[in-house]
């Protein structure tokens, strides 16, 4: 298993295709790889399926051969809601 956080975020074009291809290579020979982005591109172009986390929630899976870019985009930047918010304040119980 390789687990990778932002591993592009410092990265130049020609260093993140690099990074990019390895990731994509080491995954061809079954190596679990996950990926934490917040790059849509970089996902699309290496994950299978995506889990979109927002304000430390899951805010959708999405298969992303068949998911578009928009719709993980709106799940990320909270257009699409599609876990229910937890009260705030003294309906929370604090």
């Amino acid at each position: 298993m390789l687990l990778l956080d932002e591993p592009t975020a410092a990265l130049g074009f020609e260093q993140t295709t690099e990074a990019l291809d390895l990731v994509d290579r080491l995954r061809d020979r079954g190596l679990g790889v996950l990926l934490i982005s917040h790059d849509p591109g970089d996902v699309k172009a290496l994950a299978d399926r995506a889990a979109v986390l927002r304000l430390g929630r899951n805010n959708g899976f999405f298969d992303v051969n068949t998911a578009s870019q928009e719709q993980i985009v709106s799940s990320i930047t909270g257009a699409t809601e599609n876990v229910p918010r937890r009260p705030a304040g003294r309906e929370a119980g604090w």
